[in-house]
């Protein structure tokens, strides 16, 4: 079992795994490997769900951890936290429907609102990676 305190390390490496596979799942759909693609985009959901359960599991042990920094920093920490807790919000029915329309062979559909969910999920994964960094890692 690994250590709660750990957890939010778990997490920034689970969100930065889930942004490789995006970006390799994308790479792979413009090359026109549809298996590959397929493989690809449920493991970053895959991955995405183990990340859902670690963050609520250290949350529910450790309540909140408050950004340490002041001024500018602070400032661009909170805003990237709100678009990043808010695009989290909106990527989940998303990509639950996107998948749903791959696996059911409505690529027409899969294809238009596979535009709006990609972008947002990776803005998320990534933002995910510097909510930690920042949180956990602040500058001097």
């Amino acid at each position: 079992m690994i250590p709660y305190e750990k957890l939010p390390a778990v997490n920034a490496a689970l969100n930065a795994a889930c942004a490789v596979l995006l970006a390799v799942g994308y790479g792979f759909i413009r090359r026109r490997r549809i298996p590959a693609h397929r493989r690809t985009m449920k493991s970053a959901f895959a991955v995405s769900v183990v990340f859902l359960a670690s963050y609520l599991t250290y949350h529910q042990h450790a309540g909140v951890h408050r950004y340490p920094g002041t001024g500018a920093l602070r400032t661009v920490y909170l805003v990237i936290l709100a678009t990043h807790t808010v695009l989290a919000v909106v990527v989940v029915p998303l990509v639950l429907r996107t998948l749903y329309l791959g696996n059911h062979s409505r690529f027409v559909e899969h294809r238009r609102i596979a535009r709006w969910t990609l972008p947002i999920w990776f803005y998320v994964s990534v933002t995910g990676v510097v909510v930690y960094w920042m949180l956990y890692h602040p500058a001097a």
